[in-house]
């Protein structure tokens, strides 16, 4: 802007100058024009009187070298001319200025040379005898004048361009700098030109419109960055080119990356195949899904494309930890398969006797052998659907059993009075220390802990043994533990103990009787009241079961 101000000033001084120039030689031109004219009229009027007094004498040493004296007589014959012989002269009677003056008496004109660079003045006066005197003069053109001027010209010129480029740049400067000077975050503090005040409110206008439209977008993006920070799922945004937009923590996590990562390709971030494979489908307008590993655990990836204008213009990516999910799937069909087979086999006993007895082939003093097989294997069901409906409340979080105040010991010292008998039968010495400890809990499931566990240490032991149950209150949690002497549990069957079905026995032997749920049930419970199994075992050894209770659920209250 500053340059076309410039350019303007500078072009309009010139414009004024050469005006300037052109009026100013003009007038002058004219003026002088109009005071040669004037001597020349003069100088004839003076002359006529001369000839008219002393005839032909008066032209005897006339010295008169600007300007040109001619007689003419009546007939146009020349008697007279101050620069050429009078004899070799043409006519003037045709003469324009002779002819005025023959007639009116005072007669004028001008012609001009052949270049038009100067221009002759004529003054013509009739003497009393009829002659003609007549005087001329020389005048250049403007364009002569403008020539013979042309240094001083150039001069002034000169400085006239000098002064009106400073003077040009100082306006310019003066002018653009208050524009220059703005405060664009605040236009309605602007002390500038009246002319830009309606500007001036319209930016203020955008700016708070802008400013409202910034506060949404940043908004939304708070309320996106809070979503997306929370899930645990990972979430990526992609452009169209495969560059990362964006990605939540959870994301950075599972592909072992921070959020500098944006702007990156997720080829440089993850080389994952299979996940370069989903994205490549959604980058082509295809909705993708595929489980991939990562980080030993199993993740569903969902890639969607995002389309804008009927174009894809990126995608998004989802990642799903599905490992719960797929183990939740694989022991379902396990527990499926397990429950199966624990019912074929009663009721394949069942169905035996049953047979049997239906035809008669059974000796009377055997029919209460083959009922007692068929109650003792219906009992064998019960309890097997009975611990399946307890697990399956378990799992659905046993909401409808109340908590209340309950001493432990009572509850184990409850589930040891039941197993007595069961313990003398297989030799065992059940025994139980401790001291009234109350917290807070669900009787049934506790007591639950108790006899499964009691149950366990008695079946899997061996004549002779011992089973020592023990409950303690220490100062963080307390504690209920059932130790014994029997077969001890192997390394490798440790971690599995508390499946569902799980036998350390894969041809999964009857010598041992039980529904192989006992010790699921027992995890289960224990996380209902938020505790913890620590389990401490070695074949030949024996096993010791541990499990601890918070103290918040198990603070101290007198027991009467």
């Amino acid at each position: 802007m500053t340059k076309r101000i410039f350019r303007s000033i500078c072009l309009a001084a010139g414009a004024v100058f050469l005006a300037s120039l052109i009026l100013i030689m003009g007038m002058l031109y004219s003026y002088f024009s109009r005071v040669q004219r004037t001597q020349l009229r003069t100088q004839t009027a003076l002359a006529a009187c001369g000839v008219e007094n002393l005839g032909a004498d008066y032209f005897d040493g006339l010295d008169l070298p600007s300007n040109r004296v001619t007689w003419i007589s009546p007939d146009g014959t020349v008697l007279y001319d101050s620069q050429a012989d009078a004899r070799d002269m043409e006519n003037h009677l045709q003469r324009e200025e002779i002819q005025q003056a023959l007639s009116t008496g005072w007669g004028e004109s001008q012609r001009w040379s052949v270049t038009l660079l100067e221009r002759s003045l004529y003054a013509a006066k009739r003497l009393e005898d009829g002659s003609v005197l007549r005087f001329s003069t020389s005048q250049n053109s403007v364009l002569t004048l403008l020539l013979g001027m042309s240094q001083p010209i150039v001069i002034v010129c000169f400085l006239a361009l000098i002064l009106s480029i400073v003077l040009a740049m100082r306006l310019s400067r003066r002018i653009v700098a208050p524009l220059n000077e703005l405060d664009l975050d605040d236009p309605a503090e602007n002390e500038c030109y009246e002319e830009l005040t309606p500007l001036l409110r319209r930016i203020r206008g955008q700016q708070k419109e802008l400013q409202l439209q910034a506060d949404r977008l940043r908004q939304k993006q708070n309320e996106l960055t809070a979503v997306t920070g929370s899930m645990r799922e990972g979430m990526v945004l992609l452009n169209k080119s495969g560059m990362i937009l964006s990605i939540n923590p959870a994301a950075c996590a599972l592909l072992d990356t921070d959020r500098r990562c944006v702007g990156r390709d997720l080829l440089t971030v993850n080389r994952n195949l299979e996940l370069q494979a989903v994205l490549s489908k959604a980058l082509d307008g295809t909705a993708a899904e595929r489980t991939i590993p990562l980080h030993d655990r199993r993740f569903q990836v969902d890639a969607s494309p995002v389309v804008s204008g009927g174009e894809v213009s990126g995608a998004v990516l989802l990642l799903i930890d599905v490992t719960e999910k797929e183990q939740a799937e694989t022991m379902r069909r396990e527990f499926t398969a397990n429950v199966s087979h624990e019912l074929r086999t009663p009721l394949t006993s069942i169905s035996g006797c049953g047979e049997l007895l239906k035809s008669g082939l059974v000796k009377p003093e055997d029919v209460a052998s083959f009922g007692e097989n068929i109650y003792s294997e219906a009992q064998r069901m019960v309890r097997l659907v009975d611990d399946i409906i307890s697990l399956s409340h378990l799992d659905e979080g046993a909401e409808d059993l109340k908590r209340e105040r309950v001493d432990l010991y009572a509850i184990a010292q409850t589930a040891v009075q039941s197993l007595a008998g069961r313990a003398e039968a297989a030799g065992v010495t059940l025994e139980l220390t401790g001291r009234p400890t109350p917290m807070e809990g669900i009787p049934q499931l506790l007591g639950e802990i108790a006899a499964n566990l009691c149950d366990n240490a008695i079946k899997y032991n061996r004549p002779g043994g011992w089973v020592r149950v023990s409950v303690e209150s220490g100062k963080d949690a307390v504690r209920l533990t059932v130790a014994d002497s029997g077969i001890g549990i192997p390394q490798e069957h440790q971690a599995h103990i508390f499946e569902r079905f799980y036998r350390g026995d894969k041809s999964r032997s009857k010598a041992v009787s039980g529904t192989g749920l006992g010790l699921s049930i027992v995890k289960h419970a224990v996380q209902i009241h938020g505790g913890k199994i620590d389990l401490s075992s070695a074949p030949g050894r024996g096993t010791a079961i541990a499990v601890s209770f918070p103290i918040e659920q198990a603070k101290n209250r007198t027991f009467g």
